[in-house]
């Protein structure tokens, strides 16, 4: 004991060392054993319960109490390491002994002010992670069950800001109790906030992107949209961009500032997907046979509530190179299943052009020879 008591290293006692290196290695054992306590135990009482709040908690509390309690003890030890026996001190370094003072007074300053800002983050940390579940827990499920689709819109966008907000305060409150001059730190930054926004142009632009795509609404989660070369469900509607998964199953990434230089097509909006077929039958069919084929087509719209009855238009408008031309379009309504509903008309057609002995045309061309 007197051997550790007389030797120093860095100015600090190897009794000091020892001590502080034995409280950091007992902090970061309880920090685990809280962890599996909280897991075997606490968790386990949480869901015995009808609310689902202290699960949340239970949760969303681990962590950063572990962290504390590890913190806790770095706090305590660097106060036990860095504490100075002026008397030993001059004992053990009779020339320099005044050196090591300011030295360690120095570290166990920049410590402390270390130590504060981690505490005051860890609380951020806290709240933001507690206040996060709450939202994905209470919050969400009714904004998803709103018929009002700005909601879900706007929810992602609130989460993602008091996110912010909280690490921002935290994080300002931290630097001011550790001791810098955040006033300075922010006259600092109007200086260069004419460069700063220069370089960030793209990013302010596709910011003011996100808020014209809340306030025109061209498009909502969940719309199938058709954008420079891309079609596919809007999936997050963020600050910064826009994400759609295509319908190869893809996740793409779109900026902002694109959807107000570019035009939107939203798929979804449609009333119903229009349908449209050239049918060409025989030069060989008469007159009779061509009205009850339009005939026939008029009874396929009536026949199937798949169709917009009222959106349709039937013509016979062509005389073809090879065929009597017929034009057929239609609307399919966009809360069907598109491509079923065009196999079912389309078989329609078939069958009941067969059965009434309609005989569609293919390019054939007659060549006629002259003997001489």
């Amino acid at each position: 004991m007197k051997w550790l008591e007389s030797h120093y290293f860095l100015g600090v006692g190897a009794l000091q060392w020892i001590t502080g290196i034995i409280i950091i290695a007992s902090a970061v054992i309880l920090g685990r054993l809280f962890i599996k306590l909280s897991k075997n135990v606490f968790k386990k009482l949480a869901a015995q319960t009808k609310t689902r709040f202290d699960d949340i908690l239970v949760d969303e509390l681990e962590e950063p109490i572990a962290f504390s309690i590890v913190l806790a003890g770095l706090y305590w030890a660097e106060h036990i390491i860095t504490k100075i026996d002026q008397i030993a001190l001059k004992a053990a370094y009779p020339t320099k002994w005044k050196f090591w003072e300011t030295r360690i007074n120095n570290v166990e300053n920049v410590l402390d002010n270390v130590f504060i800002f981690l505490f005051i983050v860890n609380v951020a940390w806290l709240i933001a992670r507690v206040l996060d579940s709450i939202i994905l827990e209470y919050v969400m499920p009714r904004v998803e069950r709103s018929e009002t689709s700005a909601d879900n819109q706007i929810l992602p966008l609130v989460r993602k800001a008091l996110r912010g907000i909280i690490w921002t305060v935290g994080i300002v409150m931290g630097l001011d109790n550790a001791g810098l001059d955040i006033t300075g730190a922010i006259a600092g930054l109007g200086i260069g906030g004419l460069a700063l926004a220069l370089a960030a142009q793209d990013t302010v632009k596709n910011f003011f992107g996100g808020i014209m795509i809340f306030l025109d609404k061209p498009f909502r989660l969940r719309d199938r949209i058709k954008i420079i070369g891309y079609d596919g469900f809007v999936e997050e509607i963020g600050i910064r961009s826009t994400r759609i998964r295509t319908l190869e199953g893809r996740l793409v990434t779109i900026p902002n500032s694109t959807f107000s230089e570019s035009a939107v097509e939203n798929v979804t909006a449609e009333p119903g997907r229009k349908v449209k077929l050239q049918l060409g039958l025989t030069y060989d069919t008469p007159p009779e046979k061509m009205e009850l084929a339009l005939q026939i087509l008029k009874d396929i719209i009536t026949d199937h509530q798949d169709i917009v009855a009222d959106e349709n238009i039937i013509s016979f408008d062509t005389f073809g190179d090879f065929s009597l031309g017929i034009m057929f379009i239609y609307y399919i309504r966009k809360e069907v299943d598109i491509f079923e509903s065009q196999s079912v008309i389309s078989l329609a057609i078939l069958k009941s052009f067969n059965e009434a002995e309609l005989e569609f045309a293919f390019p054939t061309q007659t060549i006629y020879k002259i003997d001489q």
